[in-house]
């Protein structure tokens, strides 16, 4: 079972959801947050990695601005998390990945994942940091598909997301080929079973992908 630990960031002393695995871990991830914080779902990712050979940390990105924070996915956690969304902010949040990376770093090679939010910050740390990530339906990524990525990067998408239109989807393959992008019979947040859009054929699918993603690239 996991338990909560904390971190030491430029940006203050914040939780951070802890699993390891039963043995000598094969790699490390860092999981990155949705809008919802590290809530029971985000938990539940973490620990499951950590069932595949993982050591893993999920942070809670929200503590720089308001410790505690785990939102139900209705209308009232969905315009909570929007504000503290952007009052954490990418910059930030990058630099917190970064220490996450860091502190995971004698666990054995280190990658992220992350969802919705969570996926552009990923894509971030792939650009900035130089760790190999998977990016689940980030709607925000577009801003960013200009910089090139230090390391391989996954990216999944529903194909019903009404926030990530084809159009977005495609921008992805133009601005960077050599990176593998899928797409799912899905909307937005088809890996959460706590989400109306839950899809599991497409979470299994993009799973095993991610699962064989780290296998090559955390070697």
């Amino acid at each position: 079972m996991g338990h909560w630990t904390h971190l030491d960031t430029p940006h203050g002393r914040i939780a951070a959801w802890r699993a390891d695995p039963p043995g000598t871990p094969r790699g490390a991830l860092v999981v990155v947050q949705e809008i919802f914080g590290v809530n029971a779902h985000i938990r539940s990712v973490a620990e499951s990695y950590a069932l595949e050979g993982y050591a893993v940390l999920a942070p809670a990105y929200f503590d720089v601005v308001e410790p505690g924070v785990e939102l139900g996915y209705d209308g009232n956690g969905v315009e909570r998390g929007r504000t503290l969304r952007d009052a954490v902010g990418l910059e930030r949040a990058t630099d917190i990945t970064r220490i996450a990376a860091e502190a995971l770093a004698t666990r054995g090679p280190v990658g992220t994942a992350g969802y919705c939010w969570g996926g552009t910050v990923a894509l971030l740390a792939a650009q900035r940091i130089g760790l190999p990530s998977v990016s689940y339906y980030g709607a925000r990524n577009l801003p960013f598909l200009h910089e090139t990525p230090r390391a391989p990067v996954m990216f999944h998408f529903g194909e019903q997301d009404a926030s990530i239109p084809p159009d977005m989807v495609q921008a992805h393959r133009d601005a960077l080929p050599g990176m593998e992008v899928f797409t799912y019979p899905a909307g937005h947040g088809f890996n959460c079973d706590l989400r109306a859009d839950y899809e599991p054929s497409s979470a299994r699918l993009a799973r095993q992908r991610t699962l064989d993603f780290f296998t090559r690239n955390l070697a």
